[in-house]
């Protein structure tokens, strides 16, 4: 790769549109976490079809408007984001879009056994888009140790492992025999096989853990920075990123660091917040509450120390909306307002992906319509003048 640092000025940038896929319609007398033991008779299932179809509308006029990729996550039994299987929305995202990266932000590789069923299931969806799909893997959350009844001290160790086999299954000729600690199959011969070889592009994404940047490093991988945080706690954890690189013996370049924020678009920065904040808080006192439990044995030491730097600033514990502008947990305002704090950022950060959350919470259909198409219009041209134009992805696989 070639050599960038933190502050290389003029690095192409890719914009990504993130969806969470989060659950509006929680009762306002519930006061509970949004994880684990939130109570599934809160959801409708009627309300839950509706939101599915148009949350998957809303990836697909990302294309039309320009994006370079979209973004799809995994969560369980949870009201945060109704995504148990983002395969299944990146499946239909492969068949119906042409031209954008399909970024699966990623497959929990401790949860599936065997992993060979994540090394099938991505394949698959790189063969349906022609080669578009992004393949995140992730060690997965805190809650879903609890949600699977999963011991969280194998969890590193499963999914070095799952994801060893995984890259075996892509890459060797099968049948072959495969026998770990945790995983042991007679026959490994994976059908289909991705268009991208060796394999396709992958991402992990992250929020402190010391191994997860060191593993991605190590792979030449490229580590996803989760939101929020205030805006100096992704500045300390891509400075880790690159010193992790070094220690491997490269510079890190752009590509391999992403940032995911909120974001919202209006006409001014009064308008954007008057459309914007009720939904921000829906998201982050109705949502967010859950999300950081860790169980023992899930965190190493040293990885604690390194989360708990920036754990005071982590949005649950945000009071006032001037703290989410000053700690940019959001960059909500006018155009002007949007290029100034994202090019400012995307510099301070150097990363070559921007992730960006164009619906959150309770924010409604028209408003999301309306966030990326100001977003498509008047920030991403005047930021791809500036850091330079993504690098054009795969035309995709030609649908009868």
């Amino acid at each position: 790769m070639p050599a960038s640092s933190g502050d290389d000025e003029g690095a192409t940038v890719r914009f990504f549109s993130f969806h969470l896929m989060p659950y509006p319609g929680l009762p306002a007398d519930y006061d509970g976490p949004a994880w684990i033991t939130c109570p599934n008779e809160l959801y409708d299932p009627v309300l839950g079809g509706e939101i599915y179809n148009r949350y998957i509308d809303e990836l697909l006029y990302a294309e039309e408007v320009g994006f370079d990729g979209v973004c799809v996550n995994e969560h369980h039994q949870n009201a945060y984001g109704i995504m148990p299987s983002p395969n299944l929305i990146a499946s239909v995202l492969a068949r119906q879009t042409k031209r954008v990266r399909i970024a699966v932000v990623g497959n929990a590789l401790p949860l599936y056994d065997p992993p060979t069923r994540v090394a099938e299931e991505f394949a698959m969806i790189d063969c349906i888009s022609g080669g578009r799909l992004i393949a995140g893997m992730v060690v997965g959350g805190g809650p879903e140790y609890y949600s699977f009844s999963m011991n969280p001290a194998h969890a590193r160790e499963r999914f070095a492992e799952a994801h060893d086999l995984i890259i075996k299954a892509w890459t060797e000729p099968g049948p072959f025999e495969y026998i770990g600690k945790h995983y042991k199959l007679r026959y490994v011969n994976s059908w289909p096989r991705p268009v991208q070889q060796p394999h396709p592009e992958i991402w992990i994404p992250g929020v402190g853990s010391l191994e997860t940047l060191e593993f991605v490093a190590r792979h030449r991988y490229a580590y996803m920075g989760i939101p929020y945080f205030h805006i100096s706690v992704f500045e300390r954890m891509f400075s880790l990123m690159r010193d992790a690189c070094r220690a491997e013996g490269y510079e890190a370049d752009p590509s391999q660091l992403g940032w995911l924020v909120p974001i919202f678009v209006a006409e001014s920065d009064a308008e954007a917040r008057r459309r914007y904040e009720d939904h921000f808080w829906y998201f982050v006192r109705r949502l967010l509450p859950g999300i950081n439990i860790s169980p023992p044995g899930y965190t190493s030491v040293r990885s604690v120390e390194n989360v708990l730097k920036g754990a005071g600033t982590f949005a649950l514990n945000l009071q006032t909306w001037q703290e989410v502008i000053e700690g940019q947990y959001a960059i909500v305002g006018s155009p002007d307002t949007v290029v100034e704090q994202l090019g400012a950022n995307i510099e301070r950060l150097g990363v070559g992906n921007l992730l960006g959350l164009f619906q959150i919470g309770t924010l409604p259909a028209p408003d999301t319509h309306r966030n990326l198409t100001l977003f498509a219009n008047e920030v991403m041209p005047r930021l791809r003048q500036r850091f330079g134009s993504a690098p054009v992805a795969a035309t995709g696989a030609e649908h009868p």
